[in-house]
């Protein structure tokens, strides 16, 4: 398969005419051939999008709605070829690849119906002052996305950027770049216009040239806080707006009276889904000691009869064997795994890590691999504490059978969804965002509309 940029409605090939491979994770052979984005390519995009923005944004909101809404319809109607596409490209099972087509589905259906109901508000004023706003696009949006759930996190930007009235430049993950192009020739059929939606895959000279770009009006980026921070600096030059949902090192909180069955199930969603490729993975597992042991040798239990999977590339394979290596030398033990795996592919061994305090390296730095570690306490204080005692603050959970108090350790927590009882779900209803290290702003619900529009205010004397 060969893919060019997808630039005003067509398929181009990169302006310098290089390329580059899209690796298959299971065998490390490559799946695609692609052009490889530079700042010229941006510029294309750019101007596509910024031609495409006067007509885009003046749809009837009703006839832009009814747009997204057959997307919608097309990614349904499409949704094993995107799974398939998926499943291969980010090395995840296909029935995985398969749900989450369907929560990408519910995304653009769901921002379907907002176009009609972005308001603005009449306003008080002096006697003789008319004073109303208006809710408008931002512009031109730069949408960067991450190669773990490579769908739903372009459909949580794209989706509110359009209905919103902004037209996009979508630089997706070089590691799994393959469903955005589907996307964006699904958006062009079901009457996106051209231009208004834009792919441009590469490496990262197009994505910095796409945040430092002053022709873009605000970026949103899902990824790691080091290219976040890259990205805050490039967004300096023309003051752009920005969405950032950057790492974590989510605490799974289990206190003493916690249901243990019910939290070792939860131990295993929190942290092995996608091989531990998530932002909100719970590499770090809080456990009472009363019952620390017991919900250690479950989960291990659990952990060995997984079957490996594998990472996304050979770069994250070393970085995760270097984070177990580091847990080992600075006095952790592996209850189960450990270690990589041999053979084609980029596997290493889910793992288990217990003797592990907050202060290691494995506790510290976010890791994005299948792996948990062990955090003994002595009460819910310490719990607490040692919960919060990380610069991130994305997401977390508690576990406990008293009600009154899942809630109190719910609102002490400092992260930006919390669970109790559960661990893992967003839903496209509920805002989504983090704090510190783990970012800022909005993915998801009603305060999506809010990071894609500005408000303007009018006042006339009458």
């Amino acid at each position: 398969m060969i893919r060019g940029h997808f630039i005003g409605g067509d398929e181009v090939p990169a302006a310098s005419g290089a390329t580059f491979d899209s690796l298959d994770p299971t065998s490390g052979e490559a799946v695609a051939t692609l052009a490889l984005g530079d700042a010229q390519d941006v510029d294309r995009a750019v101007a596509a999008a910024r031609a495409a923005l006067p007509g885009w944004r003046a749809v009837d909101p009703y006839e832009r709605g009814r747009i997204l809404q057959r997307l919608a319809d097309l990614l349904e109607a499409n949704a094993d070829e995107l799974a398939a596409l998926e499943s291969r490209d980010a090395g995840k099972p296909f029935g995985d690849a398969v749900r989450e087509v369907e929560r990408a589905v519910r995304t653009w259906s769901y921002y379907a119906g907002w176009p009609t109901k972005i308001t603005g508000t009449t306003n008080p004023a002096d006697p003789g002052v008319f004073s109303y706003t208006l809710r408008e696009p931002v512009g031109v949006v730069g949408a960067i996305t991450p190669w773990n759930f490579p769908l739903i996190i372009a459909s949580w930007k794209l989706a509110p950027a359009l209905a919103c009235g902004n037209t996009v430049v979508h630089k997706p993950a070089e590691e799994a770049p393959l469903s955005a192009f589907r996307l964006a020739e699904l958006a062009l059929e079901a009457g996106v216009p051209a231009g208004a939606l834009n792919v441009v895959s590469g490496e990262a000279e197009a994505g910095a040239a796409l945040a430092g770009h002053d022709d873009v009006d605000k970026v949103s980026f899902t990824g790691s806080t080091d290219v976040g921070r890259e990205i805050q600096k490039a967004a300096a030059g023309n003051l752009k707006r920005l969405t950032l949902e950057l790492g974590g090192k989510s605490a799974n909180v289990v206190l003493d009276d916690a249901d243990v069955e019910a939290a070792v199930e939860g131990a295993m969603r929190a942290t092995f889904r996608n091989q531990g490729q998530v932002c909100t993975a719970a590499a770090r597992l809080v456990a009472h000691e009363s019952l620390a042991d017991e919900l250690s040798e479950r989960v291990a239990d659990r952990v060995r009869a997984l079957e490996p999977g594998p990472l996304i590339s050979e770069r994250q394979r070393a970085h995760v064997l270097d984070l177990y290596r580091s847990a080992v030398a600075e006095g952790a033990r592996a209850l189960a795994g450990g270690g990589g795996v041999d053979g084609p592919g980029f596997y290493v061994e889910p793992t288990v890590f217990v003797d592990t305090t907050n202060d290691m390296r494995i506790n510290r730095e976010e890791i994005f691999g299948p792996a948990v570690a062990v955090i003994r306490v002595a009460d819910e204080d310490e719990a607490v504490r040692v919960a919060n005692d990380t610069r991130f603050g994305l997401a977390a959970a508690v576990w406990t059978r008293d009600a009154s108090r899942a809630h109190r350790v719910a609102r002490a927590l400092n992260a930006g969804t919390v669970w109790i009882n559960n661990y893992g779900g967003l839903d496209v209803y509920a805002a989504y965002g983090g704090r510190g290290l783990s970012g800022y702003g909005y993915e998801q619900g009603p305060q999506t509309i809010e990071e894609y529009t500005t408000l303007k205010t009018v006042r006339q004397t009458l």
